[in-house]
């Protein structure tokens, strides 16, 4: 499958530290929650599953950061991941968060389909 580009959301709804934007992807056939979040200025995506143990990390819907706004939270058993890389920063992690690739252009963001990752049709 080739890569596309799909539209995700406007640039303004991902604040630095805020509340994350979720989307549906396909990973190894099955369909998954993504998150997108803004950190120092950039935007990154994951899936929404725990490293530690392969269930959705947000306390509440859409919060994925600490008070401090500088890491990522799994709410279940406080595995903490670097936002800007999804590599385990402390806690029960077996390894780092799944990396959705994202771009950002005209007031857009988009996600990349790559052959892992599908967009979901509704």
């Amino acid at each position: 499958m080739s890569e596309a580009l799909i539209p995700l959301c406007s640039s303004a709804e991902l604040v630095d530290g805020g509340d994350a934007v979720p989307f549906d992807v396909v990973h190894a056939g099955e369909t998954c929650r993504a998150f997108a979040i803004r950190f120092e200025g950039r935007v990154h995506a994951y899936l929404n599953r725990c490293a530690h143990v392969a269930m959705e990390m947000d306390y509440q819907p859409n919060r994925f950061f600490d008070d401090s706004g500088r890491w990522l939270l799994c709410a279940t058993h406080g595995a903490a991941y670097a936002p800007d890389t999804g590599a385990c920063a402390g806690g029960p992690c077996r390894g780092g968060l799944v990396r959705i690739t994202l771009s950002e252009s005209g007031g857009v963001v988009h996600w990349h389909t790559a052959w892992n990752l599908s967009p979901i049709e509704f």
